[in-house]
């Protein structure tokens, strides 16, 4: 390559044949290996699979190390590098592995001719997330999925989301922005490790199809281990492999030597092989998982629970089984701050009696907003006992009740109004729900709730909560209901007794 002309010529051509992007990547890229050399990026055999089967919107389930992060690295410079006014926008979890990427991209540059680099290449500005070439009117960008507003106002053709399993806070709505950034055709690559099935990246997996026949639709590529060479270890014979084993190897024709490295990956992770060396994109999700509740109950209920009888608030309540005369209910109130980014506020309305869930709203209300609507339904649901978690803004919902709504059927706890949860009382309350999950499922009817059952995970110290990006708000607010009517119900038993 002699002149600049050519290089433009290299990106005519992978518009008009994209099957020769490998020849490409090879003939301009440098990447450093693993032993440390830098040598041109022959694509492997993961890498191959993707480019076979690619589509405009692409998620890859992956295990560790298959190159995938590095190969939309180089296929993304490329398309950069020769496409006049082309903006590529890679998003990894931490700022470090932003900082990673970058470095990949940057010993690319690094490594193309004098008369490029000087050239049609030369770049106006380069620091540790950004190179600009403006005589392309191009650019490349990294960020992490820590920075608020990553991609905002920009029109991205290329965007790359690395780890997405592993990203902070809110993933969904941070892909959600990164998405609208995303200008018409193109192109999406979410890849990720597997890390339980819940969470953005894994609704982004379940939704996706496995081919590419529709152009708009989200391609999956799943990309075991083996498909990396350098995964090899010690030969197991076949007399010695176990049965296991022996249906890997009939299954996908792996040698001795990588089920001699698979022995080693248990040695090595434990119970995390199948998260960091996935071998199936099924069980890999599960076997991830640390959902505090059963998740074959869960997902068994789920698949059960017919459709909602009605909906008000533009969807946010909704009601199954409405109040009825003779009846007493439980109206539970989980608070939050409010404001269109802020966390939501539930309300749960159960069967003082048996239990059933009746209604349920979810809304990013204020307390006074918040205490107005579970006024509404306690008075709906035949003057229904309000419990009010009082943690945190809950107070400020109960004063609310108490002197704007002037509503007096409140709970009240050692002689305080509300419930409070505490680290002694949230495992009681949450085991109790996770109980009557798998002995009475009939009793729940909320999709939206047995989802964030779904997401509720355990923790370190016995600590429990929504996986990042999920929510808990239902799953506390009927944790209280379920937990106020247990106590109840004890009450009652006892003054039964006193009686007799």
């Amino acid at each position: 390559m002699k002149d600049t002309t050519s290089l433009l010529d290299i990106g005519l051509r992978l518009e008009c044949e994209p099957e020769l992007i490998l020849d490409a990547a090879e003939l301009l890229l440098r990447v450093r290996d693993r032993e440390g050399n830098v040598r041109p990026l022959i694509a492997n055999a993961a890498q191959r699979r993707f480019e076979e089967r690619r589509g405009r919107q692409n998620i890859v389930l992956k295990a560790r190390q298959m190159g995938v992060t590095t190969w939309a690295a180089g296929r993304f410079f490329l398309r950069t590098i020769t496409r006049p006014g082309t903006l590529t926008l890679q998003v990894a979890h931490t700022r470090e592995a932003a900082e990673s990427i970058f470095r990949i991209v940057q010993r690319m540059w690094e490594e193309l001719p004098a008369f490029l680099r000087e050239g049609l290449l030369v770049r106006s500005r380069a620091n540790v997330g950004q190179m600009v070439f403006p005589e392309l009117d191009s650019e490349y960008r990294v960020a992490s999925a820590c920075d608020v507003g990553a991609g905002r106002g920009l029109s991205v053709q290329n965007l790359h989301c690395s780890e997405v399993s592993q990203w902070p806070g809110d993933a969904a709505m941070t892909l959600a922005g990164l998405r609208a950034a995303l200008a018409p055709g193109g192109e999406l690559v979410l890849e990720s490790t597997p890390n339980g099935a819940y969470g953005a990246f894994y609704a982004e997996w379940c939704a996706g199809v496995d081919g590419g026949g529709d152009k708009d639709a989200m391609v999956r590529h799943f990309m075991p281990w083996w498909l990396e060479q350098a995964y090899v270890g010690p030969v197991v014979d076949a007399a010695a492999m176990t049965d296991e084993e022996r249906a890997l190897v009939e299954r996908h024709g792996l040698s001795g030597e990588q089920i001699g490295f698979r022995r080693g990956l248990e040695r090595s992770y434990g119970g995390l092989r199948s998260q960091e060396f996935a071998e199936d994109a099924e069980t890999c999700f599960r076997a991830t998982g640390t959902c505090f509740f059963d998740v074959a109950a869960i997902e068994r209920r789920m698949a059960e629970v017919g459709p909602v009888l009605a909906t008000r608030r533009g969807g946010a309540l909704q009601v199954w089984l409405p109040a009825s005369s003779g009846r007493v209910y439980v109206v539970a109130v989980d608070s939050a701050g409010g404001g269109e980014d802020g966390d939501f506020a539930a309300v749960q309305v159960i069967d003082r009696v048996t239990g059933l869930q009746c209604a349920e709203l979810q809304e990013r209300l204020r307390p006074a907003e918040l205490a107005k609507a579970a006024v509404e339904l306690a008075k709906e649901y035949q003057g229904a006992l309000i419990a009010v978690e009082r943690n945190n803004h809950g107070a400020a919902v109960l004063a609310y009740i108490e002197t704007s709504e002037h509503y007096g059927n409140v709970y009240r706890q050692g002689g305080e109004a509300g419930w409070l949860t505490t680290a002694a009382s949230k495992p009681e309350m949450t085991a109790g729900l996770g109980s009557l999950l798998e002995q009475r499922p009939e009793m729940f009817r909320s999709k939206r709730l047995l989802g964030e059952c779904r997401t509720f995970v355990g923790r370190e110290r016995g600590k429990t909560g929504a996986a990042n990006g999920a929510h808990d708000d239902l799953v506390m607010a009927m944790a209280v209901a379920q937990a106020v009517r247990a106590e109840l119900l004890a009450r009652g038993s006892q003054v039964g007794m006193q009686m007799r």
